[in-house]
């Protein structure tokens, strides 16, 4: 589970005539997600919902509010080995060992997690099987296709079993073919009693996916709630339909504060 409260991020840019501008990429966003659900983030692109999700992946140190992390018996996690065996994050950045086969690099992430041989081995041979990798398993990353890459990205996050997935679009450019054994292991992630934060700008894919669903814009929470609970407050019959009306109800003060 994840609780955060509050969250701030903010950042400096430079404009015209090297003036410096203070911003705040995130303002204010506070978000729990709970085991056994998927958690959807959407916002178009430049809402903030990387900088979100690198703060509740404890990558980014917020400059205000605070996230914790607790394991399945309610204990909070403190220790930076903890919070790194309990979370597998995924983004567009994820950087793969292209000359290694996936299988190779498996294996030498296992020994990183402190997983003994037999463990790793059995563990990717059951990985091989939930993403469907055999037939790439034992090729060179960098002779790989964009959705075989990402799949292999995700074995690398589920590895090391963790309880808490981040993924920030992890169907973005994929075929269609790809994007549904991503969506597959959410599901089944997500019955298996793991906790899914998922972030998109692809609502239709989000209408169906995704337990409840915070949309952001501008930094900010402009709604909270189930796909259902959220067309049915703003009488529409689709969830891209439902951001279009919030965003024209929304009153631009203050730098887009609903």
């Amino acid at each position: 589970m994840i609780q955060a409260e509050n969250l701030i991020k903010t950042f400096t840019r430079t404009e015209k005539k090297k003036k410096r501008i203070e911003f705040n990429a995130v303002d204010g966003i506070s978000i729990d997600a709970y085991d056994g659900e998927i958690l959807g983030i959407l916002g178009p692109n430049g809402a903030g919902k990387t900088t979100l999700l690198r703060m509740l992946g404890k990558l980014m140190r917020p400059t205000g509010g605070t996230v914790a992390i607790t394991d399945v018996e309610g204990r909070e996690l403190t220790q930076d080995v903890e919070i790194k065996q309990n979370i597998g994050y995924l983004s567009g950045n994820t950087k793969l060992y292209k000359r290694f086969s996936a299988r190779e690099m498996l294996s030498m992430l296992g020994e990183i997690y402190g997983m003994t041989k037999e463990e790793t081995e059995n563990r990717i041979i059951q990985i091989i099987d939930i993403l469907d990798l055999g037939a790439f398993v034992d090729n060179r990353i960098e002779r790989l296709s964009t959705g075989q890459t990402q799949r292999i990205s995700i074995a690398r996050c589920l590895l090391h079993s963790p309880q808490v997935y981040i993924f920030d679009e992890p169907t973005l450019g994929l075929d269609i073919i790809s994007s549904r054994a991503i969506i597959d292991f959410m599901k089944r992630e997500k019955a298996n009693g793991k906790t899914v934060l998922y972030s998109t700008h692809y609502m239709e894919e989000a209408e169906f996916l995704c337990d409840r669903i915070v949309m952001i814009h501008q930094g900010h929470v402009i709604a909270k709630g189930s796909p259902l609970e959220l067309k049915e407050q703003t009488s529409t019959t689709n969830l891209r339909e439902t951001f279009l009306k919030l965003i024209e109800n929304e009153t631009d003060v203050n730098g887009g504060q609903v």
